[in-house]
């Protein structure tokens, strides 16, 4: 696709948002041990590890929002120190990796890509899927004639720059032979609302919590990554973390995927339970949550390490990613699927499973 679709139109708009790392900081007043502290390990703790982990998370309704309001890590790692801080974009997570102020963290599927290609080749592997994208990642637009891409020709539309988002957005902007029709503006989720109220961007492909306001505010659905996905360009939301961290706990990896694993039978198998959980830390009413979580597909252990998977296959989508983000300028150069493989660490998953 031509420059012209990914070009940053920031400037007189003042709508950068400030990533937030406040540890533990959630808009409800929850910290990392919910409302009612930390609740008990479903299995026996491991008191042999104390290693100090810091973990960025997102706004992003999956298990490491459960983990993190139910306390599971100090409740299961009594002797590990956990750090927990927010951001807003994987933009920002893969900004702290380069920084070496992150251990674990959360990001799409497109920045993990771009932090294990060149120029990053940043040292950081892919520890695990936490969802599986769909229509939870959306393209809204406020004019309600407009009933596919083509009514956007000439308009401009916000997204995150370098998130799963914008990947769906170009692929699916590619699809429509929109490349040079279209404005595209770089603004973080947090920044969205109030340029929509301002007039500023008459579309936005992102997630919720702004996705449901800018529904509430008139907006109405055109496309999702659950289309872009069906048509072969499919994105997920994952935890990526360094591999000197890895290397050096890999007993605190598996530990942190069996709570994961936790996580998702408690969303899959009592959902409304989880949703409180959810709902405190996305800072919503707990029945606001089900409809967010069904935008999602949430994996177990014995699936991440399957090899369709982290147990192999999920190579090939990071290169494929890849090789989407070159066509973009987003990456300078695409590895073979072997160097991708080699940016995935399956023991945590696979432990996890046993």
């Amino acid at each position: 696709m031509k420059t012209a679709v990914r070009r940053a139109i920031t400037a007189g708009l003042a709508v950068a948002a400030v990533v937030t790392t406040t540890a533990g900081c959630v808009e409800s007043g929850r910290g990392d041990t919910g409302s009612d502290g930390a609740a008990a390990c479903p299995f026996a703790p491991d008191a042999s590890v104390n290693t100090r982990a810091r973990i960025g998370f997102q706004a992003i309704p999956n298990a490491d929002l459960f983990v993190k309001d139910r306390g599971l890590l100090a409740a299961c790692l009594p002797n590990a120190k956990v750090e927990w801080s927010q951001f807003s974009s994987g933009a920002d997570v893969v900004q702290a990796f380069g920084a070496g102020s992150l251990d674990i963290g959360t990001m799409g599927s497109s920045p993990a890509t771009k932090a294990l290609s060149a120029p990053l080749n940043l040292p950081v592997r892919v520890l695990w899927i936490h969802d599986v994208i769909g229509a939870s990642e959306s393209l809204i637009a406020k004019d309600k004639s407009v009933s596919s891409l083509a009514g956007l020709r000439g308009k401009r539309i916000a997204t995150p720059f370098g998130s799963t988002a914008h990947y769906s957005l170009l692929a699916a902007l590619n699809r429509a032979g929109l490349g040079t029709d279209v404005q595209l503006i770089n603004m973080k989720p947090d920044a969205i609302p109030g340029a929509w109220n301002g007039g500023q961007i008459d579309a936005a492909w992102v997630w919720d919590p702004t996705l449901s306001k800018l529904v509430e505010a008139g907006g109405h659905l055109v496309t999702s990554s659950a289309e872009t996905a069906a048509a072969g360009a499919p994105t997920f939301d994952l935890a990526v973390a360094g591999k000197k961290f890895l290397d050096e706990n890999p007993g605190f990896a598996v530990v942190w995927a069996k709570l994961q694993d936790y996580a998702v039978t408690q969303l899959r198998t009592a959902p409304a339970d989880a949703a409180v959980s959810i709902g405190a830390q996305l800072g919503i009413e707990p029945k606001l949550v089900g409809p967010q979580l069904a935008g999602y597909t949430y994996l177990g252990a014995a699936d991440q390490a399957d090899a369709k998977y982290l147990g192999g296959g999920f190579a090939g989508d990071l290169r494929k990613t890849a090789e989407f983000l070159l066509s973009q300028g987003g990456i300078d150069a695409v590895g073979d699927e072997s160097a991708y493989r080699a940016g995935i660490y399956a023991d945590a998953a696979t432990g996890a499973s046993s």
